[in-house]
């Protein structure tokens, strides 16, 4: 009872600290368009550089004089960046955007203002900044033991999904599996009787559908493994690790 109730707070403990890098960033050294750059960044990478926070911004602002990023003007005169993330983060340069001329619908960042982001014609030529997501959906049909050995072989790891963030990139990328519901990294535990991420992040956020995740699980006689609903309003859901479903892994 001792050893349960100290694993029990060591998770409580630990729910503050752990954080996770979203996605990677690859510096381009050709110049384009800001169409062009958006072009290339989908077919080698993920989608043109998306921002969430300055922790992005110090990695952002070390590049060249002027970079594109993945921010741009919609028809409506709102800004949107490129991968349709809902970030609403902004880090804009003082005055900006101002939209001289009245065609600035794209936006860069410049290195001698700290990073901060102009508004500028989609038609200059300049360096780019291509962003990596660090999910990935494979649509292989495998119980969720086999899915983590695939994960830990190809990749790093069956995702852990621990914060509302991580959540919306898991909503981005499921949608493109084959499967109603697709593997999490996600793993009930009957002597401890708690859920738990086999990388080793701790379940704080949770996101279960009605009925799930509760301590009914101990009643199971079965392993229980945790996975996500594909459609609908995509919660997490809990299964028999030897159902055969797709399954999500972090690629670093």
């Amino acid at each position: 009872m001792e050893q349960t109730l100290y694993f029990i707070l060591l998770l409580i403990a630990l729910c503050s600290v752990s954080e996770c890098v979203q996605r990677q960033y690859h510096f381009i050294n050709e110049m384009k368009t800001w169409t062009e750059a958006q072009r290339y960044c989908r077919e080698k990478y993920t989608d043109l550089a998306t921002a969430d926070n300055m922790n992005d911004m110090n990695e952002l602002k070390n590049y060249e004089e002027r970079v594109w990023i993945g921010l741009q003007k919609t028809d409506r005169g709102e800004w949107q960046w490129s991968d349709q993330s809902k970030s609403s983060f902004r880090y804009w340069k003082s005055g900006e955007p101002n939209n001289v001329g009245g065609n600035e619908d794209c936006t860069a960042v410049e290195k001698n203002t700290q990073g901060k982001w102009i508004d500028i014609t989609c038609n200059k030529h300049y360096h780019f900044v291509c962003h990596e997501d660090k999910l990935i959906v494979i649509r292989e049909n495998l119980t969720w033991s086999e899915a983590l050995r695939y994960c830990r072989q190809n990749h790093v790891d069956l995702v852990s999904v621990h914060s509302e963030e991580i959540q919306r990139r898991v909503m981005n990328v499921v949608k493109l599996a084959s499967t109603a519901e697709v593997w999490l990294g996600l793993r009930y535990s009957h002597i401890l009787g708690v859920w738990y991420w086999v990388s080793g992040e701790t379940v704080c956020y949770q996101n279960w559908a009605p009925g799930n995740g509760t301590s009914e699980e101990d009643c199971e006689h079965t392993v229980r493994s945790g996975a996500v609903q594909s459609g609908g309003d995509q919660r997490w859901i809990s299964r028999p690790e030897t159902d055969k479903l797709n399954f999500i892994c972090s690629r670093y």
